[in-house]
């Protein structure tokens, strides 16, 4: 859980994002910063416990920093409204599927999945599920999975992905250029005692497509 401080800390930076108000503010901020490491902390713990390949990574090294690189961005803001983690087999910058967490005051979610591969791993991901398109159906449609996830998201072609016919089976998610699911949290469940808990039954719900998709770019 996260403490009621930490979601009033990022409410504030919303309003106030300029680099005068966060250094006035910074303890608010180191603070904020420390209760959402331990959150990915155990976070981290529990999804070792169903990806092992975790096990060697340290827990902060999947947190995303607060501060934004402004140089080519039109909005110049210096920093991120909200904390972000992003939970791989092989890290954050691995161009692996994972699991993400993002916590921002009002607009909270729970992520997991694939996003914009690269060429060559987005068409290895295109040939997995072309090639097995029964078995990623069965993943999308298991009603555990639906309950939480309502479809599977992420930008599409506006024509056909090169090699595919527009009659192949798959060709709906053959066009598609990222393989996302997501779910809203509410800020209540944030400060709960049960969102750890919440959390990573949402990660262990959408392991098999994470599996699956990386699976492909194997």
């Amino acid at each position: 859980m996260l403490q009621p401080a930490t979601i009033s800390f990022l409410t504030k930076l919303n309003k106030n994002n300029n680099k005068n108000w966060f250094d006035k503010h910074r303890k608010d901020y180191e603070a904020a910063k420390q209760d959402f490491e331990q959150l990915v902390n155990q976070l981290h713990g529990e999804l070792c416990k169903i990806e092992p390949a975790m096990s060697d990574q340290r827990s902060k090294d999947c947190i995303f920093r607060i501060f934004r690189d402004v140089r080519f961005a039109k909005d110049k803001t210096p920093y991120k409204n909200h904390f972000g983690a992003y939970f791989s087999r092989a890290g954050k910058k691995a161009p692996d599927a994972g699991y993400y967490l993002h916590v921002e005051p009002g607009k909270s979610f729970v992520a997991g999945g694939l996003w914009m591969p690269e060429t060559a791993l987005l068409k290895a991901t295109r040939q997995e599920i072309d090639y097995n398109l029964d078995e990623f159906n069965t993943i999308l449609r298991q009603p555990g999975f639906k309950k939480h996830f309502k479809k599977l998201e992420g930008e599409q072609l506006k024509t056909l992905p090169q090699g595919y016919a527009a009659d192949n089976r798959a060709i709906d998610y053959l066009k598609m250029k990222s393989f996302i699911v997501t779910t809203a949290v509410d800020d209540k469940d944030l400060t709960s005692k049960t969102f750890v808990s919440k959390v990573v039954k949402l990660f262990t719900v959408m392991k098999p497509l994470v599996d699956f998709l990386n699976r492909g770019l194997d």
